[in-house]
């Protein structure tokens, strides 16, 4: 199998470190409150020996030891919020870099928006998705193995597409539904509405269960715990329209775009939360360079079986951006979670 990490490292230096291996432990917690079940992803380092697997991998990815022992220390934590319709798994690329920089990584699965889990109201409720990290958060640090291990002033979010608008949440970034509503009336809205991971969300929208949903949401999701975020093609834009949405904000934040975005397109999601957040640090990355390249790098099946989700122009090179985009994530953290 192919090993990511090695390229990645010689391109990254000095930002990361390359002593430790990757452990890897799946943890279930459950937000009884509000019926959510929350399985996560904890990767962090080890000194303990990877064992490769000869189940199939649909990702390429750097091996891990399964349930591995972690040194007795003081580590940084970063939560990471997948993508609508995707998974805890499906950044494991940033995880691994992160990793390997001397961070704890915990990914979690957001209830009813996974690609083997789709409930159509949960494709439309994003306020349910930081307080999804903000319990797991809560959760890891009582946990009897990362919670002693867990610097717990060196915290931080990581967020892609409406994961993206999960860590800007949980950064103080307060959502106003009604202009996020009124957009979808528009043309413009009824196409991102329209995404390949789950069509026909534009009738849930107008059942009046997600108004029901966001009456009873808390309006400000700030997680003070989290002091610097970092945001990658961030969705849902259309729902900031004032300056005024950002007060609570005061942490650092780096937002990431991409020019051929189809599913949230720059102008009206990552520029436009720079606009209002003119302190936040910003890169547009150019070119034929779309959405989902964020996602990880499929094994070839998986390509075939999904190609929207997994094949670029030929322009492109994936795992060049990613290398990209986990340097700059790497860099963001180490020099904000002093």
């Amino acid at each position: 199998m192919r090993k990511i990490f090695t390229a990645v490292a010689i391109c990254l230096l000095p930002y990361l470190v390359s002593a430790q291996h990757i452990g890897e432990r799946t943890l279930h917690f459950n937000d009884t409150t509000r019926k959510r079940p929350l399985t996560t992803e904890v990767w962090y380092p080890t000194a303990d020996q990877p064992k490769e697997t000869k189940d199939f991998q649909p990702f390429l990815r750097e091996e891990t030891a399964r349930n591995s022992g972690i040194a007795s220390k003081k580590y940084p934590l970063i939560m990471i919020s997948h993508g609508t319709g995707g998974g805890r798994l499906t950044l494991e690329w940033l995880a691994d870099v992160l990793v390997h920089k001397g961070f704890i990584v915990a990914a979690v699965d957001h209830w009813g928006n996974t690609f083997d889990n789709k409930i159509a109201i949960d494709f439309v409720t994003p306020w349910e998705r930081p307080q999804d990290i903000s319990f797991v958060l809560t959760g890891l640090l009582n946990d009897p193995t990362f919670g002693p291990v867990i610097d717990r002033d060196k915290i931080g979010a990581a967020g892609f597409s409406i994961g993206g608008y999960t860590v800007i949440a949980l950064a103080g970034g307060r959502l106003d539904y009604e202009a996020l509503k009124n957009y979808t009336n528009t043309a413009g809205g009824k196409k991102e509405v329209d995404i390949p991971e789950f069509p026909g969300l534009l009738e849930v929208l107008q059942s009046g269960k997600v108004d029901e949903s966001y009456a009873q949401s808390p309006k400000s999701l700030k997680d003070p715990r989290i002091k610097a975020f970092f945001a990658i093609c961030p969705a849902i834009g259309q729902g900031f329209v004032k300056n005024s949405q950002f007060n609570e904000v005061n942490n650092p934040l780096y937002i990431v775009g991409v020019e051929s975005d189809s599913i949230a397109p720059y102008r009206t999601n990552a520029a436009q939360y720079h606009r209002l957040m003119p302190k936040s640090q910003y890169l547009l990355v150019k070119g034929k360079v779309g959405h989902y390249v964020f996602l990880n790098e499929a094994a070839e099946p998986v390509k075939n079986n999904a190609p929207i989700y997994f094949t670029d122009d030929p322009s492109v090179d994936r795992h060049a951006i990613h290398q990209q985009i986990a340097g700059l994530a790497a860099k963001f953290f180490a020099q904000n979670l002093k």
